[in-house]
């Protein structure tokens, strides 16, 4: 299973070559098309408001400066300024991006994210890669030199990402995130005639990490433990399955409002997929010792009682209360009406159970009380029935 980056750098000229050169290969800068470049996407604008261009902007005209490592680079300094966990570490050995000759079982490449932002290094790399989420155009492409300079930049990259990365099979067809198990050669490379698997948290974890080390899990799997490499851990990875998808279906739901296009058949599934309806069973024994899950815990907003969608169950699923947290997060904020209240609707109707079809069967009544209690308490601008709701069903209770 692989987190692909594919990248080519994009600049301002339409036509323009870059000194740029990646393993001997000359990068071109904005040439090809591009899907969505068009309104009223425009996928191509400089307007952006991921965490990688604020980032851009505090170095531009801030005081903040990125600490240089000699072994890692800017990595350490730019995770720390975004944010992202060193915890989160999960490495792949499969050929899979575009530095693949420095890549290989002895070598992985290092991949760490939190909600917004998904890292990559390579040992010996000559680029730093990174995915960052625009609240309205999804995915946005980056590469940073690792080498040395006065005024490090991160450089967005297009045309090549799009070429594995705006796939229906893969994203949904918009910019967008996946994880791919493969079955690979002593090198890394995907052995000839076999078969990958688009990973998410629907996919049996018997096609689960082909291509990817594993620490901390006991069960049938694709994967390798990690001997000496370092963390790869089972925790980090099952919140990464279930990440990608869910921001490619947000980006879906988007995009599909924005277009003019019937946006109810994506809204649906965003909604079945962020109450994890169609989750595998873990099917194995979970025994990390990494700090990932608790840091992870630590950074949800708690009811009164404590409670935050964020808590791990780790037995027979991923979370104790199955709804995404990334309900809470700005690219869920940004889809447009009339798909938002469309998502808010249905959301309640099956937490307060007035949905009871056999899609959200996954959800015992318990489930869907305390997902609703709990983003009643911490969720803000969730429309008003929804707090009512769960006012008059406590004071219902104290009688």
């Amino acid at each position: 299973m692989s987190l692909g980056f594919r990248f080519r750098v994009r600049g301002k000229a339409l036509v323009f070559v870059s000194t740029l050169s990646l393993y001997g290969q000359v990068v071109v800068k904005q040439q090809g098309f591009v899907p969505f470049s068009d309104a009223p996407i425009h996928y191509r604008s400089e307007k952006l408001d991921d965490p990688i261009a604020r980032l851009q902007k505090r170095l531009d005209y801030g005081p903040l400066r990125l600490d240089y490592d000699p072994k890692q680079s800017y990595l350490r300094s730019i995770m720390d300024a975004l944010g992202v966990p060193v915890s989160s570490q999960t490495l792949v050995f499969s050929k899979t991006s575009f530095q693949y000759p420095n890549i290989s079982p002895e070598k992985p490449r290092a991949l760490y994210f939190n909600d917004d932002v998904y890292v990559g290094r390579v040992q010996g790399g000559k680029s730093l890669e990174f995915i960052s989420f625009d609240p309205m155009q999804g995915a946005i492409f980056y590469i940073m030199d690792e080498h040395q300079v006065d005024h490090p930049r991160f450089e967005r990259a297009e045309n090549d990402c799009v070429q594995c990365h705006v796939a229906a099979s893969s994203t949904r067809g918009v910019p967008g995130v996946m994880l791919r198990s493969i079955v690979t050669q002593p090198s890394g490379a995907q052995a000839g005639g076999t078969p990958q698997f688009i990973t998410g948290q629907e996919s049996a974890f018997k096609d689960r990490w082909g291509g990817w080390y594993v620490t901390g899990y006991q069960g049938s799997h694709m994967g390798n433990p990690t001997a000496n490499l370092g963390s790869s851990d089972v925790v980090a990875h099952l919140v990464l399955a279930h990440q990608t998808q869910m921001h490619n279906l947000i980006t879906l739901t988007n995009y599909q409002t924005r277009l003019g296009k019937p946006f109810e058949r994506s809204a649906e599934e965003l909604v079945r997929y962020l109450l994890f309806t169609n989750e595998a069973p873990i099917e194995g024994v979970i025994d990390t010792k990494s700090t990932f899950a608790a840091e992870f815990a630590a950074r949800g907003p708690r009811d009164r009682l404590g409670r935050s969608i964020r808590d791990f169950d780790l037995h027979k699923r991923i979370f104790k209360y199955p709804c995404s947290y990334l309900i809470y997060s700005e690219a869920f904020d940004a889809i447009p009406e009339p798909a938002k209240s469309f998502i808010y609707r249905r959301l309640f109707e099956v937490l307060s159970g007035q949905e009871r079809g056999p899609e959200y069967a996954s959800l015992s009544a318990e489930d869907r009380r305390a997902i609703l209690e709990i983003l009643v308490a911490t969720k803000p601008g969730l429309p008003e029935e929804w707090k009512q709701s769960v006012s008059h069903a406590g004071a219902f209770a104290a009688r």
